[in-house]
């Protein structure tokens, strides 16, 4: 089994790429997915990330927002709120391999892989990449998004210059979306997996 990690800055189109590596057969681990669930209605993470920050909690749900807004300029509550979800999801990992331990490679978008020091627990680490204004234009799109919450999530990411670096493989997604497939289907074959057509 090949165990690919697949990240990127925001906007620059992981979700988009994901979705490719599934339809060609891969098993995708979604980690926001997985984030999401634990902190949605009825979320396993929802009770104890309230008791550390009660001011988040609204009708019994967890506002994220409001949960993003108290940790992002503050690493300790950042460390605190990671403290609580990392196991979670490093568990629901470990399950989704067993589930999937006949597949050829399985694919793990994980938007901090670098940042969290992560790419070590992969045999190959592909990037997804696109020009600042491309990813910028994008980004701005987005219902709620702002430059200033743009800038401040960026200050938190890695540069795109030096994930490219540091990738095995690099998928360009500033053109259409079958140049963008046509990269995901040359990965696949460049690892010996046979992509579902």
């Amino acid at each position: 089994m090949i165990k690919i990690a697949l990240t990127g800055s925001i906007g620059m189109g992981k979700s988009t790429v994901a979705s490719m590596f599934e339809r060609a057969g891969v098993p995708v681990f979604d980690a926001d997915a997985v984030v999401r669930t634990l902190q949605g209605p009825g979320g396993a993470l929802v009770e104890r990330i309230a008791e550390r920050f009660p001011e988040t909690l609204s009708g019994g749900l967890l506002d994220r927002e409001r949960l993003a807004a108290t940790v992002l300029e503050d690493p300790v509550q950042l460390a605190a709120l990671e403290s609580i979800v990392h196991p979670a999801v490093h568990d629901a990992r470990a399950a989704f391999i067993d589930k999937h331990k006949d597949a050829r490679a399985l694919l793990f978008d994980i938007p901090l892989l670098f940042e969290t020091a992560g790419e070590k627990a992969f045999d190959k680490v592909i990037v997804v990449s696109a020009p600042a204004d491309v990813q910028r234009n994008r980004v701005l799109s987005r219902r709620g998004m702002t430059e200033e919450k743009l800038a401040s999530i960026l200050a938190r990411q890695m540069a795109d210059e030096e994930k490219r670096a540091r990738a095995d493989f690099v998928i360009d997604t500033s053109a259409d979306l079958s140049t963008t497939e046509a990269q995901v289907h040359d990965i696949l074959a460049c690892l010996g997996v046979t992509a579902r057509e």
